[in-house]
């Protein structure tokens, strides 16, 4: 009698523990399921080339990393308050934010931050500056997103594509933007090397650069204004002024709406896109400038470089 009694404990345990495992992969499928819908109204943190995706490096990359221009503006995802903002060894400049839908993103590798603990900030929200801080080998925003909270051991990282949409090495982002509004206006601006290639909406691949030549903005460009800018901002952003923006769009004054566009003369002949095999040497040669002048333009510490990267030559 005892034994059959053992017998069916024995076989209870076993039975719960099934359940429980059973129960417990079913949670983290139906938690991974949720996170598209949960940040379905997201958006691009900055502007700039994909060169490194979630779970490179033997899996010890727990982000994503977008290349750009030094001092590109970095934006909040959505919604949240500051949970942390300080200078790390690893991350440089970095700053946190936990957003109403319980995830925490993290910006990191920041030449500057605009925001400090406990700030409330909104969706697009400048939090800072894309630069080369940290343990860093080029001007990048790394980008990570985790479930509740960070954690030093990083247990909690999402691959930020569940959350943004699919994406590979070598594709241009717009920040504010899904990733599927890839525009011409972008790709002409990033000047992106012949080999990229791109799907347009209907998942038909194209030349990043046939396409801009195709669209007609070899020599300049078109920017919607968004709300809260100014003109000076918007040259800043192109490398242009506010008097050459204002000639060429025939403008008497200052004032611009959001929504409005505005032509703007296009300085791509300033930035050279990284590809692989290339030093900063074979650079300053291709560019006619030097190595020094590279390094203090693009704010580098060393000379290590990454393919895809973008760097500012004059």
């Amino acid at each position: 009698m005892q034994d059959y009694i053992k017998r069916l404990l024995i076989a209870g345990l076993m039975a719960l523990c099934i359940s429980l495992l059973f129960l417990g992969g079913k949670h983290s499928q139906a938690e991974m399921l949720d996170i598209p819908e949960l940040t379905s109204d997201w958006v691009w943190p900055a502007e700039g080339i994909i060169t490194d995706l979630y779970g490179t490096r033997h899996g010890h990359h727990k982000g994503i990393d977008i290349a750009g221009e030094y001092k590109t503006p970095i934006h909040s995802v959505d919604n949240g308050i500051v949970t942390k903002s300080y200078y790390s060894g690893s991350y440089g400049h970095v700053v946190f934010i936990k957003h109403e839908n319980n995830l925490e993103t993290v910006y990191a590798h920041l030449n500057k931050r605009n925001v400090e603990e406990g700030h409330a900030v909104k969706q697009g929200d400048i939090i800072g500056f894309m630069g080369n801080t940290g343990d860093s080998s080029g001007v990048h925003l790394h980008f990570e997103i985790h479930k509740e909270k960070w954690t030093y051991e990083k247990e909690n990282a999402i691959d930020p594509v569940l959350a943004l949409g699919e994406a590979s090495v070598g594709q241009p982002v717009v920040a504010m933007a899904k990733v599927d509004e890839v525009t011409m206006e972008t790709i002409a601006k990033l000047r992106l090397s012949d080999d990229i290639a791109i799907e347009d909406r209907h998942g038909n691949a194209k030349s990043a650069v046939k396409a801009a030549e195709n669209s007609g903005h070899n020599s300049e460009l078109k920017h919607t204004v968004k709300s809260g800018e100014t003109l000076w901002s918007i040259a800043k952003r192109y490398n242009t002024s506010v008097d050459v923006i204002k000639q060429k769009n025939k403008m008497t004054n200052n004032q611009i709406s959001s929504g409005s566009v505005l032509i703007i003369e296009n300085s791509d002949e300033n930035k050279y896109v990284v590809v692989s095999g290339d030093t900063l040497n074979s650079i300053a040669k291709k560019t006619q400038t030097t190595v020094g002048q590279l390094k203090a333009l693009n704010n580098l510490s060393s000379d290590t470089i990454q393919p895809q990267q973008i760097l500012v030559t004059r």
